[in-house]
């Protein structure tokens, strides 16, 4: 099965599932992929949004899978170190996480006096960091785009 982005000029192509990143990552660090994992992986695809790990949590439950709530943050830490995943920083309280592998990036505007999250279009983004790169030698991997505002 092969996945293939072609929403921005940051075109990132996959020609193996997510599964198997994940799975040769884990092998790579002498670990499993176990059920759990895969499981946590699947519904992480399945929310396709900005997620907390308790939400995820509840998500699995509804699913009908059992995973104790120290292996989905193990697991978050390990999807994060893979590059599937990465953390949306919205404040030091309350960690949240974004799907990125193989995908357009989300620009985010977060609300801080509503914590309301929404996902801005700005592809210029994409042409200003990858202008960057080129200019220094180098092939843009990823970036991190969010703004912080909040209502008058």
């Amino acid at each position: 099965m092969s996945m293939e982005s072609d929403q921005s000029p940051l075109q990132i192509r996959i020609h193996e599932p997510l599964c198997a990143v994940f799975r040769r990552r884990l092998k790579a660090e002498g670990q499993k992929y176990t059920p759990e994992r895969a499981q946590i992986l699947d519904a992480i695809i399945k929310l396709d949004d900005v997620f907390e790990a308790e939400q995820l949590q509840d998500e699995l439950r509804r699913s009908g899978f059992r995973v104790s709530k120290a292996t989905v943050y193990r697991t978050l830490k390990l999807l994060q170190d893979a590059g599937i995943i990465q953390q949306v920083l919205l404040d030091a309280e309350q960690a949240r996480y974004q799907l990125i592998y193989g995908r357009t990036p989300r620009d985010l505007l977060i609300r801080v006096d509503t914590n309301e999250i929404v996902s801005i279009d700005a592809p210029e983004l994409t042409e200003l960091c990858e202008r960057i790169c080129r200019e220094h030698g180098l092939a843009l991997q990823g970036r991190r785009f969010q703004i912080y505002a909040a209502g008058d």
